[in-house]
Formats: C-alpha cells, structure tokens, sequence
C-alpha cells in the first residue's frame, strides 16, 4: 500500500474490528460508527482507518460490500445526501514501519465491543488515545481550528487546490484567518486563474492585517503579473507608506513596469517614468545606519528591474545606474568582498580555477547552454566549479555536478556563497546569466574572485562595476555592440555556446488531440507576452488577412488578447477566429505542437533563444528579422550557422511575405525543412566555441599574473 495516496484528514479515527465474530454484530458496530461520522457536522474534516488485515482467505467476509451495504442503508433510512461519501479507508498487509506511518497521523482509536488483539497489539496503535464510540458525536473541530487550517494548507501545498478552497471558504465564514491563510488562499485561486477573487481575497487580507508585507507584496505582484501595472504601482505607494522600512516596496513603487505594453507610447512613458523614479530612488536611499544597510539589502533579495531591456532600447545608461544602486547598497553591507582580489598563483598541475554560479542550473533556458562550455572544458588545464544557488536539482543539474570538479550546492543562502567562493581562490567567476534572479544580482554586484564575466543566459549588459567582460557571440553582436556594454564585449565564434542537441523524438499525437484543425496552417508563436511589442502586433492580422486558414498558438500569451483584438479589428478580421491561447504542460506536448506547426514566428527586438534551437531541432521554419541588439539576433544566427537563410527577413513587410510564403506555399516549407534537417551538425555541440572561450579564460589570467 501507498501511504502517500491516501486521503488522510485533519482527524483521522482508526478501528481493529474483530473480523471472525457474528456478521450481524460486527455490522451493526460498523454502521452505528459510519453513522455518527458521516451525520457528524464536521464529517469532512474525518476519516475513518479500518484495520482489513485478518480476514481470513477461507472468510466469505468482504469489507467492500460489508461497508458499501452500511452506507447505501444509512442513505435511505436517514435521508443522507447520496453524494455524501465519508473518508474510510481499509489497511491491508501493512508493514511495521507503515503502521509506524500511519499512527503519527491518527489522533484517537475507537474501542470496539469486540477487537482483533492480535492486529491491534501487532500495529504499535495500543498508545493512541482512545475515545469511546459514544462519545463520537461529541468530537469537535471548534477548539481544532488551527489542525482544519492545516489541513487546507496541505491540500494547497499537494496542489489539490479546489478542494483547499473549500475548507478556507469553510473556516473564514465563520472567523477570520491569518497571514498565511489568505496567502495560501489567494495563490490556490490564483493558480486556477481566478484572478480577481485572488486580488479581492487579498485586499480583505490586508484589511485585517495592513503591515503584513507578505500580502502587499503578493497583491502588487499578482496585479502587476496580469497587466495591471498602474494598480501595481498604487499598491505598491500604499505599501511603502505603511512599511516604510520594507526597501522593496520603495523598488516596487518607483521602478515597477508593465509585463505587457498596450502602445508604443506607452513603452515611452515607462521608459522615461522609470530613469526619473530610479533618481528619487537614488536620493531617497539612505545607508547611514545598520538597519538601513539591513533593510535595503533585504529588498533588493525580492526585486529585479528584468522588464526594462523588453523595451527595445539600449539600456546600458539606466541599468548601469540601477546596478551602481545595488553595488552601492552590498558595498554597505559585505565591506570584506568589496576589494579586489589578487589573481592566485597557479596550481602545481598549471590548471585554472573557473567558476560558474546561477540559481539555476538544472533544466532551465537562462543556462541549458552551459553545459556544452562545461562538457567540452579541456579537464587538463581547467578546474571546474560550480555553485548551484537554488533548489530545483533534476538531470541537467546532475549533468552541471557530473562536468564539475568541484560542485556545491548553497541554496538560498547568499553569505554561505560568497565565503565558499572566497574560499575556493578561483581565478575567473562567470555568471552565467544576471538579472534574471534577484539574489544572483546580489552576489554580482560583489568581488569575489579576480576576473568576473557575465554572459547571454540574459543577454543584456549587467551594468555592474563588479563584472569586467561579457561573453558573447560573434553572430549575434552588431558592429557598434560596445557601446550596449558597460563590461568589455568578449566575441566567441559562430553562436558562441555549444549547444546540445535538443532530444525531441519523434510525433505521436495528431492535431486533434490539441483541438486543432487539420486544413489550418499553423503559425507557432511561442515567446513570453513582453516579448510582443504593440507596434507588430499588425504583422499577425496583415498575414491572416492573407493566409485565412491561419492559426495563431500562444501558449503564454493571454496577456495579448485585448490587444490582438484590436489589431484583428483594423483589417476586418475577429482575433478570437484565429489566435488560440492555450497552455501546453508538459515538454512532450510543446515539442509535439513544434512537429504539429508549420511555421515558427519569431519575435522581433527580442528573439527566441531555446525556443528557436528546439523548433530548429524540430525541423520548424522560423521567420526572423534581426534586431539592433544581440537579443534580438539568436535566431538569425542560428540560421546563418544552418546555412538555411532564406526566411531572415530584413524589415516587417518582408517578414510577412515570407510568413505568407511559408503558410500557402507547402512545397517550399518542406524544402526548408530538409534543408534545416540536413545541416543541424552545424548549429548543435559546437566546440570551437569553447575553444575560443578556453583561450580567452587562459589570456586573462596569464596577462594578471604577469603584470
């Protein structure tokens, strides 16, 4: 038996009937019990345990029937709601270390009239306490609250989230519930997209308790991550009034911005809002006490300005005042990882220390590239290491421990790190990508060894002091690409990453098992909502205008529906007859929707970066027009090293000929699709990149020792 399967209760009563005594008795023992518990007014709070394990093979006893007739009787002879089914569950054949399990969890045992001994004294339950059976109508959850919570709470944490709801609309209609209560249940709302029932919970949560920084903090987020920026920013004011010693709402307040942009003057606005907000910030900073090096070290653990580079411009000015902020702010507090750091000596075998640090090295877009630099690392003149900051292990983090040297796991503990990484002398520190987690910043904006590089897992400029070079691609930076850097630009070969070949498979579903029609063309448009600028939205109605079997998938782009509309709206079309937006959960389904496609749209200003190198493993035309930035060059680069470029547009008119093209004209998809096929040793497992990288980190060094 799986103990972990069943449906344990805040109240759990367990009985040892004594199966060998007369049917008729053990019957109505039986049912007078299930009586009282399934009348009992907190029956769902209760589950009763029956011990099945000494049913002799030889018995024509079945406790399933036994207890199906029992409840079938009680609903006509007491009038029971038949969809009322109490929580009995039979044990069978438990081990001693399940019944072990098991009794932790039970809170009384009922005495019967006649008792199996044997099991009983077998199942360690004699210490349970124990409550006579005419005392079961007076058990009562009113002094037990706090276990009913806890059961809720459980029920959440499982995901089992309709079934949490109705235990905390149960208790709160009766009483109010703490901080936790209303968080827990504003988020299992809110993973059931109930939106505005999770925003309105808590705002009633604060009402009750107006200094709980963990309820502001989630309304302002929940607001702001369903396009509500200007509430967002409200609540945060509010907050920052009411907990002005909570330096993140002082972030949140002057530097929130929308996920999504409903204009491009919009885009304007915030963009000139958030360089006027970030020098009131500036001022309004104060560092002169420890609790105020304590607080704002605190708040920047739960902020990070990742939405300002969505903006299409080049934001080297604005994040490197942001991050002079952070900097200044950990120069504050951790004074002794400030100083530069003398390059060591080499090891006695010539080898380089280099690490890698990021919250997530395991499957994840920001750093899957990583392990390609780490596969092919030439073990005879580099050490490895790598320091993994989250908690989220799975294969590719036993790959990141498997290509390491040295791998230390320090989740959520930025201290711990930084006096491991002081301790291990490295001579080069890379952050594989910085802004994406608000720790990694942090730790960034520190010196912790003598040479400290960012590269694309975010592929926008750092904007610290503390980071001296940023690796990129020589295919993916323009020629002024300096200028987008406050670190020295370090241009590897061809994509600059070695890449490993995404593992797809081979298609086992159809279109119909994702409701999608088989004469439509399929247009895959799978980028993050903020990297759909307002300006292009008109591309997707000018090519349905021209492809009417077009489908358009967003598997994450609901915030884009309003503004789709409009578009849609501009040419005489109806979005919602062509723009499916549905999510896919799990990677088989969104690699079985690539195979299912016919075109892959890229986004423009910010290309797709794993998503374009899985559609490309896929065989999937994509449609790309290179953008000013690096972060708007992936898949064209991925393209050019294909050799396949015949759908890189070079401006929007010619991006939607080509989406045209490639929707009516099916030869000419196939064509690309081989020709994709045949040149993906190309794009995959590039080690000449990591050659390039291995000559620089041996440069560095060499030219620090010497001078």
């Amino acid at each position: 038996m799986d103990l972990t399967t069943l449906n344990l209760k805040p109240l759990n009563l367990l009985i040892f009937p004594d199966w060998s005594q007369p049917e008729e008795l053990l019957y109505l023992e039986l049912e007078a019990i299930i009586k009282s518990i399934v009348t009992h007014p907190d029956r769902d709070y209760l589950a009763l345990l029956i011990d099945n394990t000494e049913i002799l093979e030889s018995s024509e006893l079945d406790a399933h029937l036994i207890l199906s007739g029992i409840l079938m009787n009680l609903c006509m002879t007491e009038d029971l709601d038949p969809s009322v089914e109490p929580e009995i569950i039979l044990l069978e054949n438990l081990t001693q270390s399940q019944w072990q399990n098991i009794i932790s969890q039970i809170q009384y045992r009922i005495r019967l009239t006649a008792e199996n001994q044997t099991a009983l004294a077998d199942s360690g339950a004699e210490k349970i306490p124990v409550l006579e059976q005419d005392r079961l109508s007076d058990l009562t959850l009113k002094f037990q609250a706090s276990r009913a919570i806890d059961f809720a709470n459980t029920l959440y944490l499982q995901g089992r989230y309709e079934e949490a709801i109705e235990h905390y609309q149960r208790f709160l209609a009766s009483q109010t519930g703490d901080v936790e209560l209303y968080f827990n249940f504003s988020q299992c709302l809110r993973n059931l997209k109930r939106i505005e029932e999770s925003i309105a919970l808590l705002e009633e949560g604060i009402r009750h308790y107006p200094i709980a920084g963990q309820l502001h903090f989630e309304l302002i987020k929940i607001s702001q991550q369903n396009g509500r920026t200007e509430k967002a920013i409200s609540k945060a004011e509010i907050a920052a009034n009411i907990l002005p010693n909570e330096y993140v709402f002082k972030l949140l307040k002057h530097l929130n911005l929308p996920i999504v942009y409903n204009t491009p003057n919009e885009i304007l606005f915030y963009r000139d809002r958030f360089v006027r907000e970030l020098e009131k910030l500036i001022q309004q900073t104060s560092l002169k006490t420890p609790e105020d090096k304590i607080n704002a070290c605190r708040g920047l653990m739960s902020f990070t300005n990742f939405y300002l580079a969505y903006q299409a411009h080049n934001v080297v000015e604005s994040q490197s005042k942001y991050a002079n902020l952070v900097h200044q702010i950990m120069v504050a507090s951790y004074p002794q990882w400030v100083r530069s750091q003398p390059m060591p000596p080499l090891l006695e075998n010539g080898k380089i220390r280099v690490g890698y640090i990021s919250s997530y090295l395991y499957s994840y877009s920001g750093t899957l590239w990583l392990t390609g630099w780490l596969r092919y690392a030439d073990t005879s003149q580099f050490e490895i290491y790598c320091y993994y900051t989250g908690n989220e292990p799975d294969l590719i983090t036993e790959q990141f421990r498997q290509y390491s040297h040295v791998f230390r796991h320090i989740p959520h503990n930025l201290e711990a790190v930084c006096q491991q990484i002081i301790d291990d002398k490295l001579h080069i520190l890379v952050f594989p990508e910085i802004g994406m987690d608000a720790p990694t910043i942090q730790t960034a904006a520190l010196r912790l060894a003598p040479v400290q590089c960012s590269a694309w897992g975010h592929p926008v400029t750092s904007g610290l002091p503390t980071i001296d070079y940023f690796i990129s691609s020589e295919l993916m930076e323009p020629e002024n690409a300096q200028l987008h850097y406050s670190e020295t630009l370090i241009k590897l070969p061809n994509i600059g990453v070695s890449y490993p070949k995404p593992t797809v498979g081979t298609l086992n579903n159809s279109r119909l098992d994702f409701d999608l029609r088989e004469d439509a063309v399929i247009y895959f448009c799978c980028q993050a909502p903020f990297k759909y600028l307002p300006q292009y939205d008109f591309i997707l109605a000018e090519i349905a205008r021209q492809v009417p079997q077009a489908q358009f998938i967003f598997p994450r782009g609901e915030l884009l529906r309003e503004r789709l509309k409009r578009a849609f709206v501009a040419v005489n079309l109806d979005s919602e007859d062509y723009c499916l937006f549905r999510a896919i959960p799990t990677r088989q389904e969104y690699i079985a929707i690539n195979f299912l496609s016919d075109v892959f749209l890229d986004t423009f200003t910010w290309s797709g970066g794993n998503t374009s190198l899985e559609a490309i493993a896929c065989n999937l035309p994509i449609v790309t027009c290179p953008g000013e930035f690096m972060r708007g060059l992936h898949a064209d680069s991925f393209l050019k090293m294909l050799g396949v470029t015949d759908t890189i547009a070079q401006n929007e008119e010619e991006y939607i000929q080509i989406s045209v093209k490639l929707g009516l004209d099916s030869e000419w998809r196939r064509d690309i699709a081989q020709r994709m096929s045949q040149q993906q040793d190309n794009l995959f497992d590039d080690k000449v990149c990591v050659t390039a990288l291995e000559k620089f980190y041996q440069q560095i060094v060499r030219e620090r020792l010497e001078s």
